[in-house]
């Protein structure tokens, strides 16, 4: 791996917090902000779909969970719960990931609206500024889908969340029947998000081809 990809994939996790040095140093080798942010955002896009298929496996084990019975619970009990800390993981790094988005989004920004103040020409000030407008809509909205989508994680966490503490004080049949209805409730709303988390993606994928 060369050095100019190696520190290309410094983008992938949280901004060091000295982020002067960090924009230099990706200058140096060839990245500027507006890269920066293309890359930022299909990191979170990217972490989006991995959280939608760590929250559907764990609806798949919980589900299975209905069908174990004698001492099968306690191991069924185990992979639920592992699934469930994996979905909250997921989670945090989904969080981290739009933050850091935002980050460099704002750093851009106020970059850009600097640099046109050094224009000589008015034309070319006045053609930069509109774009630097229209880029800043654009990112607005696929900032807002991304924190929609984030924000809607949470009370399917919640619902997971019950679940593994009833399950770990009431590991038996009749705990286990009591599941059926709740995994039905909990697809619905996983649903609702994977929906959300579409349409989320797919905003992010609108702005990295306008950039």
């Amino acid at each position: 791996m060369n050095l100019r990809l190696a520190l290309a994939l410094l983008v992938l996790v949280s901004l060091p917090a000295c982020s002067s040095v960090y924009y230099k140093a990706m200058e140096e080798i060839g990245f500027e902000k507006r890269d920066l942010l293309k890359r930022a955002v299909k990191a979170s896009r990217n972490e989006q779909k991995e959280a939608g298929e760590e929250f559907q496996d764990a609806l798949t084990q919980l589900k299975a969970m209905t069908k174990f019975d004698g001492g099968a619970l306690e191991k069924g009990y185990d992979r639920f719960k592992a699934e469930f800390d994996d979905c909250e993981s997921q989670a945090r790094t989904v969080r981290a990931r739009i933050k850091d988005m935002d980050k460099v989004a704002a750093d851009l920004f106020r970059e850009w609206e600097g640099e046109i103040t050094q224009f000589t020409n008015p034309s070319l000030a006045a053609d930069s500024r509109q774009k630097l407008s229209l880029t800043r809509s654009r990112y607005a909205q696929v900032s807002a889908a991304l924190h929609s989508s984030e924000a809607s994680m949470e009370p399917v966490l919640r619902q997971f969340r019950d679940q593994v503490l009833y399950l770990k004080h009431n590991l038996n049949a009749a705990a286990i029947g009591s599941l059926r209805g709740t995994a039905d409730s909990i697809q619905a709303d996983l649903a609702r998000l994977m929906t959300q988390m579409n349409a989320s993606i797919a905003e992010a994928d609108r702005f990295v081809q306008s950039l």
